[in-house]
């Protein structure tokens, strides 16, 4: 052992400073919350949005809209995604269970088949809602609709 090759103990260097541990310290009087103020105090925690008394920016902003908690979403399924499904996949009938599978819903959304495109084949079709005009194109190529 020589004076080039002492090292100090493992976690007695660079450990983080304890404060409020005296002034001998560094982080004594204060314990580095400064002077004063509603940020030196115990029990402080500041409200989300609080500006130090300015006019928060969600109160200056103003408001305007409607949001009707009572929306009903449906996921809109085209009569053109449907015909892709039947060539694809060579289905004969289309419930939610069936577009489930296929990746074009997801597990709980509700299912509305819209009018655009072509259907050619003759299908039967159960969803939870559907389209003067899709309803029109399945029934006219002899399917059936039917609501859930």
């Amino acid at each position: 052992m020589n004076l080039n090759n002492l090292t100090p103990a493992k976690g007695s260097v660079n450990r983080e400073k304890r404060i409020a541990r005296g002034q001998g310290s560094g982080h004594g009087g204060t314990s580095t919350r400064g002077h004063k103020g509603a940020k030196s105090r115990s029990g402080y925690s500041k409200k989300i949005g609080f500006e130090g008394g300015q006019m928060p920016l969600q109160r200056r902003v103003p408001k305007f809209g409607f949001k009707n908690i009572n929306r009903v979403e449906y996921k809109a399924i085209n009569l053109d995604i449907i015909q892709s499904l039947i060539d694809r996949k060579n289905v004969t009938e289309i419930t939610p269970e069936v577009l489930r599978e296929n990746g074009l819903v997801s597990r709980n959304e509700l299912v509305k088949i819209l009018g655009r495109g072509e259907l050619k084949a003759k299908i039967n079709v159960s969803a939870h809602k559907f389209s003067t005009s899709a309803k029109a194109v399945i029934e006219g190529q002899g399917g059936v609709c039917s609501e859930i």
